[in-house]
């Protein structure tokens, strides 16, 4: 028994000596070291508090957008608006996973066979559980490793070549003979967190492990799951969706009535020559989609690179972008600062309609290349004109009176009603086709969520991590 005892008090020593806290509190070791990166193609912008709405005496603009004064913390925003190579890799991807897909399913083409972990000869014991335990659905993944071949040509087989040729539109909707994939099958499968449905008090999982009311029941946490799964199961707060992601090409064409603006619906989107150019005839369900995909696409790379994930991307809130666009200047009209579209030599400093309408005035015509004109004290380009821009914040006329001064933002999710004027979303900035009042830093406009425009484009952000860039 003495034996037994020392053995005992022995194991607890060498596990007391392989501690290293000297039993102090010191936080969890070995954590992940982590520095904010900049990423690719966007400015920091700092946390601040400015007076949101209107800051002279606009009184018709008063009413809808009153002056508050708001506080909003660090975030990274786009340099530019979207442009048009940008979104097309986004195009190009759910291009690319979709023949994927069709290549590896069943097995029918050689080497693009989709991933599944079931079929590993030797698996660990986890790769074993997760074949048993996990939804099919969860355990196949395409294949990404293997090159397409797009070159007619050099196709391998004659399996390859029914499923790549099913992208492309069939031989009877061709115009000419002109091989064109088929738009109409790009469509992104997406799926997010319903945050604002898991923040509903009724919706908090609340269990009682010692009989704290006195009912004489227990309940853990899995019994509690078990018989409230409809409001409790983390689960139900799944949502997401399948949307087509190609641009509306057309909209150069119903935008403007009596308008010859074929050149541009022809060749707009694909062409090389518009590659800078900002991406339109996007809605904001698709913008939104553009922000999905760009989360999932960073944040699979840092997993496989085995890096912290990030925040997501996500359109910015009203507040958010006004206060980009102001650039530090908390008097401004414009994002350059005073109170005139020109600069001390005469010279336009936006993309808008001056004048009586003289397009070509200020150098452009339609939109312009994302970069064009200079930036404001942020760094950020063309947040005055060029094309308005989506924000996440749904429009109404009296937000500004009730919603909070802390990174302020009217939201709400519109999929679930019927009300068409809660589907409005602010769009900022004024565009190529606007008079100057549209480009004012405080200038509200809408446009409906399911529409797109030949004016409207958008850019992303990304919530920052920390109090500021200068603490680490």
């Amino acid at each position: 028994m003495k034996k037994l005892i020392i053995m005992v008090l022995g194991i607890a020593f060498l596990g007391a000596c392989n501690s290293n806290d000297h039993g102090e509190l010191v936080g969890v070791q070995d954590r992940p070291e982590w520095y904010p990166f900049e990423p690719y193609g966007m400015v920091y912008i700092p946390q601040g508090s400015y007076n949101m709405g209107t800051a002279d005496q606009d009184v018709p603009n008063g009413l809808t957008a009153p002056s508050k004064t708001v506080s909003v913390p660090p975030f990274y925003m786009d340099q530019t608006e979207i442009t048009n190579n940008e979104y097309r890799q986004f195009v190009y991807w759910v291009r690319d996973s979709i023949l994927r897909y069709r290549l590896g399913e069943d097995g029918l083409v050689e080497g693009y066979e989709l991933i599944d972990p079931a079929n590993n000869p030797e698996p660990s014991f986890f790769e074993e559980y997760v074949s048993l335990n996990y939804p099919d659905s969860m355990q196949r993944k395409i294949n990404w490793d293997p090159y397409l071949e797009w070159e007619t040509q050099n196709y391998p087989s004659l399996e390859y070549t029914e499923i790549i040729e099913s992208m492309y539109l069939p031989p009877e909707e061709m115009f000419m003979g002109r091989r064109m994939i088929d738009t109409r099958q790009l469509n992104y499968v997406y799926f997010y967190i319903n945050k604002q449905k898991a923040a509903k008090k009724d919706n908090r999982v609340i269990y009682d492990y010692n009989d704290a009311d006195g009912d004489g029941e227990y309940f853990s946490y899995r019994d509690y799951i078990k018989e409230n799964k409809e409001i409790s199961d983390r689960s139900s707060f799944f949502e997401g969706g399948m949307i087509n992601i190609y641009p509306d090409t057309l909209v150069w064409i119903h935008d403007f009535t009596y308008s010859y603006n074929d050149p541009m619906h022809d060749k707009y989107f694909w062409h090389p020559s518009y590659d800078d150019y900002p991406v339109v005839g996007v809605d904001w369900n698709q913008a939104r989609a553009f922000c999905n995909w760009r989360t999932k696409h960073r944040n699979d790379y840092l997993q496989a690179e085995g890096e912290v994930i990030e925040q997501e991307f996500r359109l910015p809130t009203e507040a958010e972008w006004e206060y980009a666009a102001r650039g530090g200047d908390a008097n401004g009209t414009y994002p350059w600062g005073g109170p005139y579209s020109t600069n001390s030599s005469g010279c336009y400093l936006a993309n808008f309609k001056p004048q009586r309408g003289n397009l070509v005035s200020d150098g452009g015509f339609y939109p312009v290349k994302a970069t064009a004109y200079s930036p404001n004290n942020f760094n950020l380009y063309c947040m005055a004109g060029n094309v308005s821009e989506w924000t996440n914040t749904a429009f109404d006329a009296a937000s500004y009176y009730y919603v909070s001064d802390i990174s302020p933002n009217f939201e709400y999710n519109a999929y679930d009603s019927d009300d068409e004027t809660l589907k409005r979303k602010v769009i900022r900035g004024g565009s190529w086709k606007d008079v100057a009042y549209f480009l004012q830093v405080n200038t509200r406009d809408f446009e409906y969520q399911d529409t797109a425009k030949s004016y409207v484009g958008f850019r992303t952000v990304q919530s920052f991590m920390g109090r500021d860039v200068a603490d680490f």
